[in-house]
């Protein structure tokens, strides 16, 4: 739920009638703040910070906000906790816009709290923001635990496509732990509720992580099965991104499975993809490199592996952090 979206429940919570929403304007607003107190007041704190943050002023809208969840705070339970709930997710919005990440999830994690003890219906929507938030910071363990706790509630709800969503998301943050059994039962889990809603794109990127899981615990077959499935998708979509990362899987799975040439060929037709792009991803393009020089010393062709590597240093040298 977008930082907007609440303004008119948070007006509802007002003395003032709905009809007058409309026509209220920002100078308005502004020339209210001395005459009101209490409620009023920091529901126009509040309404001032939404409408600000509407227009890319972020700076400013999170002061508003700040001073919106002051007079909530000092208000205590003479009011419902709902107000307060909303100015720690205006918060949270904003610290997001001004990349403040961290910063962010917590402002976030005390607006879920306060709904979810309110049983507020919209606990959850924000709940969800907040373990992506939460992800995007690298907390995984606390995206799998916010996510968790979504995933439940979304599946008593009877929503299979936001339990789905949650249910990947938590694969993702296991596998970022390097928890790949459990990331792998997350994204198993995911796929069959993708496919029961007919989402196939979904349904193939669960397939690609699938095979990256595979990979990791040594099961090359399982893995190329995976990640031929996401590849036949992305290729019938012509997503042509996904399409090169399921085939860099595919590539992974056929050297696990003792596949060398069979490898170093998928490999070949991966980076011939990424080094097609006008935009060049040099650090994928160095690991798909890398992993070839790999196979070929494997393969006992250490001369082109030798090559290959002095190649990569040349690049590194110059894209490496000082």
């Amino acid at each position: 739920m977008q930082m907007a979206e609440g303004i008119a429940r948070v007006l509802d919570m007002s003395e003032d009638d709905d009809s007058t929403e409309d026509i209220v304007t920002e100078e308005m607003l502004w020339e209210r703040i001395p005459e009101v107190q209490g409620l009023d007041r920091a529901n126009t704190f509040y309404e001032l910070s939404a409408r600000i943050y509407a227009r890319g002023q972020y700076d400013e809208a999170l002061a508003l906000a700040e001073t919106a969840r002051d007079i909530y705070a000092e208000l205590g339970t003479v009011v419902p906790s709902d107000g307060l709930a909303q100015a720690y997710s205006a918060i949270g919005y904003n610290l997001n816009q001004l990349k403040r990440m961290s910063e962010a999830a917590t402002a976030m994690s005390k607006a879920v709290a306060l709904l979810r003890e309110s049983k507020s219906p919209l606990a959850i929507d924000l709940a969800c923001t907040l373990g992506e938030w939460w992800f995007s910071s690298k907390e995984y363990e606390k995206t799998i635990e916010c996510m968790t706790e979504c995933v439940q509630e979304h599946l008593v709800d009877g929503n299979d496509s936001g339990a789905a969503n949650d249910l990947h998301l938590i694969g993702c943050a296991q596998r970022e732990l390097k928890n790949y059994g459990e990331a792998l039962e997350s994204f198993q889990e995911a796929r069959i509720l993708f496919k029961k809603l007919k989402e196939v794109i979904n349904v193939a990127r669960c397939d690609q992580k699938i095979a990256h899981c595979l990979i990791e615990i040594g099961d090359g077959e399982g893995a190329i099965t995976a990640a031929q499935k996401s590849l036949d998708v992305f290729i019938t979509a012509h997503d042509h991104y996904r399409e090169t990362y399921s085939l860099f899987e595919l590539a992974k799975a056929q050297i696990v499975a003792g596949q060398g040439e069979e490898g170093l060929n998928t490999f070949d037709r991966v980076l011939e993809i990424a080094t097609d792009s006008e935009s060049k991803d040099f650090e994928f393009i160095l690991e798909i490199e890398g992993r070839m020089a790999d196979v070929l010393e494997t393969l006992g062709r250490v001369d082109e592996a030798e090559e290959i590597r002095r190649r990569i240093a040349a690049v590194e040298d110059v894209i490496k952090e000082d």
